[in-house]
């Protein structure tokens, strides 16, 4: 996390091990995805499927965690770092998590995978047809950085994982032979059909930048006006933070051109011809063979989802297998993610400075250290992180109402 965020890091390669810090990014979000899932299956009956007299309160509980957690985000996006906060995602996905409480394991595996599978090449179709559209709404749940439709894949994994019994060999095990398995044909695929997709992006762009596009601006139009032909009698120039400007302070009303604006207006491409310049088909493909990181293609989906499983199922057995009190550090960090989170937010924005862009490997070992020393201390001395403590107040505080 602290990597993706402050690593100086480049484009990873799995044949050259010294470009394997640049796996932190994208990779470290799914994880933090997946773990919510496993959280929610921890928070409402572990391997149990939760009765349905209980549900009311559970799913109170969760609203109340997700909007906790949801109001953190804005809070931590308002240091104004740059960061591409998770927190308001993450308080989302506690509210989406509500009708899959009773689901069984399989199940929940099966609409994960179906989801990893038709979400992006839907998302990426929908996102080619609504031309222009824009709004918070659709930035935060479909068309930004984390789009829930995708993201949900994710947590019903982790979901999935969290129903099942962590404490078993057998689990671990399976957790870390399917992740690998599925991070693998991910991985794989997006190798063997990328520089086809390539190509395919390639020839999508070469027909925009030749004018196949079906708008084009009129033969004598002129994008600039000789600065000779320019007659500035009568105008008021001032000079702002934007730059140079002139304005007629008295201007004479005048009558619109209809015929002009008619001309225009035959000229503006509709709605069938815009979609068909979107290259939709083009679109689709990419968002099914993609495996960059953040471009929520099928592949990626596949390849970072299954490393975050099999990451689980290693450090499962890791712990039952070795001494356990090494690990107690990053179990006390573990134990408090949203307060590191928040915490190496802050950080950022402190070192940084009113710049609030930081791109340091000294500082992602200093700030990944401290982190884990401060939440160790933490642990010992005061228990729960300040932050889970906040949230899980106000998940009470919710469930109460039921």
């Amino acid at each position: 996390m602290v990597g993706a965020h402050v690593g100086s890091t480049g484009e990873p390669s799995w044949t050259d091990p010294s470009s394997w810090d640049g796996l932190v990014h994208g990779r470290s979000s799914v994880l933090f995805a997946v773990l919510a899932g496993v959280s929610v299956a921890l928070l409402t009956g572990r391997t149990h499927r939760p009765e349905p007299a209980d549900l009311p309160a559970l799913r109170l509980s969760l609203v109340g965690r997700g909007a906790a957690i949801f109001v953190v985000g804005l809070v931590v996006e308002l240091l104004g770092t740059g960061v591409a906060v998770i927190l308001t995602l993450y308080g989302l996905l506690y509210v989406a998590a509500l009708p899959f409480l009773r689901w069984r394991a399989s199940r929940l595996l099966a609409a994960a995978l179906a989801l990893a599978v038709a979400g992006p090449p839907l998302l990426a179709a929908l996102h080619a047809v609504a031309i222009g559209a824009y709004g918070p709404g659709i930035d935060l749940a479909l068309f930004g950085v984390y789009p829930i439709t995708v993201w949900l894949a994710f947590l019903l994994a982790g979901m999935a994982l969290g129903r099942c019994d962590l404490t078993r060999l057998r689990t671990a095990l399976l957790a870390l032979a399917v992740g690998a398995a599925v991070s693998a044909i991910g991985y794989g695929t997006a190798t063997a059909v990328g520089p086809a997709l390539d190509r395919l992006q390639e020839r999508s762009w070469a027909e925009e930048e030749s004018g196949s596009s079906s708008y084009s601006l009129p033969d004598d139009y002129e994008s600039g006006v000789p600065g000779e032909d320019v007659d500035l009698d009568g105008l008021v120039c001032d000079v702002d933070a934007y730059g140079a400007y002139c304005y007629d302070p008295d201007p004479e009303p005048t009558d619109l051109d209809d015929g002009a604006s008619a001309s225009v207006a035959e000229e503006a491409p509709g709605y069938l011809a815009q979609v068909r310049d979107a290259h939709v088909g083009t679109a689709v493909l990419v968002a099914l063979g993609s495996d960059d990181p953040h471009s929520g293609g099928t592949l990626e989906v596949l390849g970072s989802g299954g490393l975050a499983v099999g990451i689980i199922g290693l450090l499962l057995l890791v712990v039952r297998r070795v001494v356990r009190w090494p690990f107690l550090p990053l179990a006390a960090l573990g134990s408090m993610p949203l307060t590191a989170y928040a915490a190496h937010v802050l950080a950022i924005r402190v070192i940084a400075g009113t710049d609030g862009y930081l791109e340091s490997n000294a500082v992602w070992g200093w700030l990944s250290l401290g982190l884990v020393v401060g939440c160790t201390v933490w642990a010992l001395l005061l228990g729960r992180g300040p932050l889970e403590r906040l949230v899980a107040r106000v998940a009470r505080a919710t469930a109460r109402h039921a």
